[in-house]
């Protein structure tokens, strides 16, 4: 595999990106002619364990639903955009009767569960083709942390176009993050933020129109299947908001106007004491729960999501637009917030749950991120400057250890880094340490910068991955086998 530098990618992007185009378009010729959406369907949108079982009948179709105020023809589980929520606790097993009725091979990942990667658990390996029926089980283990995951298909190759069909859905483990008194008077509220592109019809656009190499951005953005929706903030009191970036390549860099955020949690849970924070930013794939005070003049207030530049093809050109990508420099409004009912003001948890420090690793590895040209593949992202093979094992690490990893982006975009089975502890960026520790599954590395991350291998050996989660990028090779081995 040949590397290539910013001057030598500016060159190639357009062979590149054409050659990656094409093969999506033939793809999209070949499957959307033949997809005909089924009519729609109204199931329940919250599974809850009971009794210490979570059981669940899941098919995965191309389905009418509501965008909006309009009708759309979307990618969905169980007819919904979002899927359905699911819930369970510490010790629970959960049972997914999935069913695969869309054109393309798929399977289901449960991104953030520490749970076994092999076997009808988080096995992304996992090929169920057309027409064909998997049973999903595995059992949340008791010291499972509360938090924020989700579920969404990584069957190798069809992923972005998947998840920017519309299969996503919250998986929520609760715990003892809930049991807090201040968080649990708090109103709770899921924001799931997707985005679409669809035509004059409502059908899902080809990818051909879309820039895959910069990966795709849909021009209809929204919350819950909504777009610009209303929530409401008890005046005097206190929102609780869980935020799931289940976008393919979008980044949302959230502000309320004249409220700060204070983060609670991440995609591992939760973290020692409240942070104050102005913005919020998520890369695909991120999650954060942040509590919000209605302590500001009764009234309307914007969710904005403010321009952020996460580098294209041909940066440093083009006055920094690039050859491909968007130009994202101004805000949009996501959502509306009006101030309701008052109720007994409410007051902010002092701290929160205890996050241990990671014994110092057994070994440091170093893993570089960045771009080059396979033959009669075109354009493909590398790990270390190899493109993902199925068949290879890139990284092999020992069960019950502690590792760092170093992460370099020496490429022309940010990439948001995410590892299957295990949570992490960001180090330092740049050398520099991080402000205050939390457990995480997805880091973005932005471009020209290193992160070094400390990552305990626990509980579960087995094979899994570990990649770029702006998915065009993963499906064009940003992408590596992990072997944990006992």
């Amino acid at each position: 595999m040949k590397k290539i530098n910013r001057r030598q990618f500016i060159t190639l992007a357009a062979a590149g990106a054409g050659t990656a185009v094409a093969a999506s378009w033939m793809w999209e010729r070949v499957s959307s002619s033949q997809l005909s959406a089924k009519p729609a369907i109204d199931l329940p949108k919250l599974h809850k364990s009971n009794n210490g079982l979570l059981e669940i009948n899941l098919e995965a179709s191309n389905r009418a639903v509501k965008l909006g105020d309009k009708q759309a023809y979307l990618l969905t589980y169980n007819g919904q955009i979002p899927a359905p929520r699911l819930e369970a606790k510490p010790g629970d097993t959960v049972r997914i009767h999935f069913t695969n009725n869309l054109s393309q091979p798929t399977n289901l990942h449960y991104h953030g569960l520490h749970i076994p990667p092999t076997g009808k658990a988080d096995n992304v390996f996992l090929s169920i083709e057309p027409g064909e029926s998997f049973n999903y089980e595995f059992t949340i283990p008791s010291n499972h942390s509360a938090g924020t995951f989700w579920y969404h298909p990584h069957r190798h190759g069809f992923v972005a176009e998947q998840l920017f069909g519309g299969l996503a859905g919250l998986l929520i483990v609760r715990g003892e993050l809930d049991e807090i008194p201040e968080i649990k008077a708090a109103k709770e509220e899921f924001l799931v933020l997707q985005d679409f592109t669809v035509d004059g019809e409502g059908r899902l656009m080809s990818s051909a129109h879309m820039s895959i190499m910069t990966g795709r951005e849909g021009d209809v953005i929204t919350i819950n299947g909504d777009r610009n929706p209303t929530f409401s903030l008890p005046d005097k009191g206190m929102v609780r908001w869980r935020i799931l970036n289940a976008s393919t390549s979008r980044f949302y860099r959230l502000s309320l106007e004249t409220h700060p955020f204070y983060l609670i949690a991440t995609e591992g849970g939760a973290l020692t004491a409240p942070v104050e924070i102005s913005e919020l930013l998520l890369t695909p794939g991120q999650r954060a729960e942040v509590l919000i005070k209605a302590d500001q003049k009764p009234g309307k207030y914007r969710l904005l999501n403010l321009p952020y530049n996460r580098g294209a093809m041909g940066m440093g050109m083009m006055g920094g637009r690039g050859m491909m990508g968007r130009n994202n420099d101004t805000s949009t409004v996501l959502a509306t917030i009006n101030y309701g009912t008052a109720v007994k003001s409410a007051s902010l948890p002092k701290k929160l749950l205890k996050i241990p420090a990671l014994p110092k690793p057994k070994q440091v590895r170093r893993f570089e991120l960045n771009h080059g040209m396979a033959p009669g593949m075109g354009m493909v992202f590398l790990i270390n400057s190899q493109a993902y093979e199925n068949d290879r094992i890139d990284t092999q690490v020992k069960l019950n250890t502690v590792e760092d990893w170093e992460i370099i982006n020496t490429g022309v975009m940010d990439h948001p880094f995410h590892l299957h089975v295990n949570h992490f502890q960001v180090i330092s960026r740049n050398g520099q340490p991080e402000p205050y520790p939390a457990w995480k599954d997805t880091v973005l590395v932005p471009r020209g910068e290193t992160v070094r991350i400390r990552i305990p291998f626990r509980d579960f050996a087995g094979n899994t991955v570990y990649h770029c989660h702006i998915l065009d990028h993963e499906d064009l090779g940003m992408m590596g086998t992990l072997a944990i081995q006992e």
